[in-house]
């Protein structure tokens, strides 16, 4: 009788050891996963637009794969994009052409915003050798998607009336080690607001939507 009361003590020793071990595996694993940092913004979304353009390949017809993919299935995708814009971008014979806000609504399309595709296809770049994609075969780097990308600015600035130009930075000097800003001082002091100007430049938009 006492043998047994002693195998049943060891044996619920060895079962609280166990326990006590598995709380202790649980508590490391979540230590752990709490000492990872969480994904950036930036992160995040090019995760998501990564599932997103393997889903379109995925659901491609003909069926396609990703070493498959070049800078025309690159294009494809872009366009098939443009039916969840919201951009509105008017046509050339569109009245509202080139006006920065129309007075009234026309029938023109929503299309995605020059901006919002320049960002995605940076992204998508780099994803694309995340996941082991060559930087020579990159097909979202190729100069057909640079053209396009181009092309889709140049229209979007004319068809809004907006300017995608960036704003020159100003220029600085060092005097005793200590960086401070340049005036530059346009004919007569001003130019043409009445203040003294810093190097004018052009108005950088960069959000589309």
């Amino acid at each position: 009788m006492d043998f047994v009361t002693a195998q049943g003590n060891n044996f619920t020793t060895s079962a609280n050891n166990m326990i006590q071990g598995t709380n202790f595996i649980a508590n490391s694993t979540t230590m752990i996963a709490s000492s990872v940092p969480p994904l950036s913004r930036y992160e995040n979304q090019k995760r998501r637009d990564w599932n997103t353009f393997c889903q379109y390949v995925r659901n491609h017809q003909p069926p396609l794969s990703l070493p498959q993919c070049s800078s025309a299935h690159i294009l494809e995708f872009l366009r098939y994009l443009d039916q969840f814009g919201k951009t509105k971008v008017h046509n050339q014979n569109c009245p509202f052409f080139g006006l920065l806000n129309p007075p009234a609504p026309c029938p023109c399309p929503l299309r995605q915003a020059w901006g919002s595709l320049d960002a995605l296809i940076g992204r998508l770049r780099a994803a694309y050798e995340e996941n082991g994609g060559k930087p020579e075969m990159n097909p979202f780097g190729s100069r057909n998607v640079r053209l396009f990308l181009r092309e889709v600015r140049d229209f979007q600035s004319k068809s809004r009336g907006v300017s995608y130009e960036k704003k020159r930075k100003r220029p600085s000097s060092s005097t005793n080690n200590n960086k401070q800003k340049t005036t530059v001082v346009v004919d007569g002091g001003d130019c043409g607001t009445g203040r003294c100007a810093t190097f004018c430049g052009y108005r950088n938009i960069n959000n589309d939507n």
